[in-house]
């Protein structure tokens, strides 16, 4: 299996002079916290020169679906609107037209916008696409499903499939606080096989989670290096006999330095294979979308996404 890549982060170069702006808008109207400040962040677009045309969802179709069925009209990119669930739901798409895209963070977490330094306000959100500097970025895949932040196994996916949707609107990222503290003492290890790198470790975990961008979970970070653009998986095995132990590891949890522990594995990669005892769920950017034997590898440079020049992500 694969080992890292190149370390060398890209940054955002600008869209080519006299290039055609129009986007493809797409607005998760779940999501959508304040319509006046969406609008007035497509206004901005607007009188940035970008033709908008925007297009609405409907119930049970994705994102991917929809730029399918528009591709053919001479976009020049897509705008999601949305959290990392609208994210993740359209990169199908956008690996297969090449279209850049760009970001709104409206969501509960907004991890992927976290990781390229993009800020939760919609306007300041709009700039960023309005000043038209591209950033091509790795996607990481799990039995064909892609993800731009994390992929989990154990802790996290049973959180995702704990966390409905409305107690995310109520709550916000405390959703996830109340949520993971009413799971953690019920939560017990399981055995999985972890292959990489031509080696097979048999390990007793709480959480295998692979990680492609920076941040996830709403205020965790992947590795304390991580970067959405750099060439690599970051996996880490939680490998605790006792819940308290995880209190304990949040804060390292929180400046992705929990690989420094020793019953946390840690290693990069840009392929591996994990297997359990029953199939188990895995999370992928927060949506449950297949199980495990789950087989992950990573697309270098798979996506383009309107960033700010600098390149820079937050912690």
């Amino acid at each position: 299996m694969g080992s890292t890549g190149d370390d060398t982060a890209a940054r955002a170069e600008p869209m080519p002079q006299g290039a055609p702006r129009r986007a493809l808008v797409i607005i998760n109207g779940r999501a959508r916290n304040g319509n006046a400040a969406i609008d007035e962040a497509l206004d901005l677009l607007r009188a940035a020169g970008w033709s908008l045309v925007e297009q609405r969802c409907t119930p049970g179709e994705t994102g991917a679906e929809v730029i399918r069925a528009r591709a053919a009209e001479g976009f020049s990119a897509v705008i999601l609107g949305g959290g990392d669930g609208t994210l993740n739901g359209a990169a199908p798409a956008l690996v297969e037209t090449g279209l850049p895209f760009g970001i709104l963070p409206l969501g509960t977490a907004n991890d992927l916008a976290r990781s390229l330094g993009i800020e939760p306000d919609p306007m300041a959100a709009a700039a960023v696409i309005a000043a038209g500097a591209l950033r091509p970025i790795d996607l990481g895949e799990v039995n064909g499903q892609l993800f731009f932040n994390v992929a989990s196994i154990g802790f996290s996916a049973t959180l995702a499939q704990r966390l409905g949707r409305e107690e995310k609107r109520r709550w916000g990222k405390l959703g996830y606080a109340l949520a993971a503290f009413r799971l953690l003492r019920e939560v017990r290890p399981f055995t999985a096989w972890i292959m990489h790198d031509g080696m097979t470790e048999k390990v007793r975990t709480l959480q295998v989670a692979i990680g492609n961008g920076r941040n996830y979970g709403g205020g965790m970070i992947v590795e304390s290096e991580a970067r959405p653009d750099d060439g690599k998986l970051d996996v880490y095995s939680l490998e605790i006999d006792h819940w308290w132990r995880l209190l304990a590891l949040l804060p390292y949890l929180r400046r992705g330095t929990h690989g420094q522990w020793r019953d946390v594995r840690a290693f990069p990669t840009t392929e591996c294979e994990v297997r359990t005892r029953r199939p188990m769920p895995v999370n992928t950017d927060g949506e449950i979308n297949t199980h495990t034997p789950a087989r992950f590898r990573l697309l270098p440079k798979a996506v383009r996404v309107f960033a700010p020049a600098t390149g820079e992500g937050t912690a």
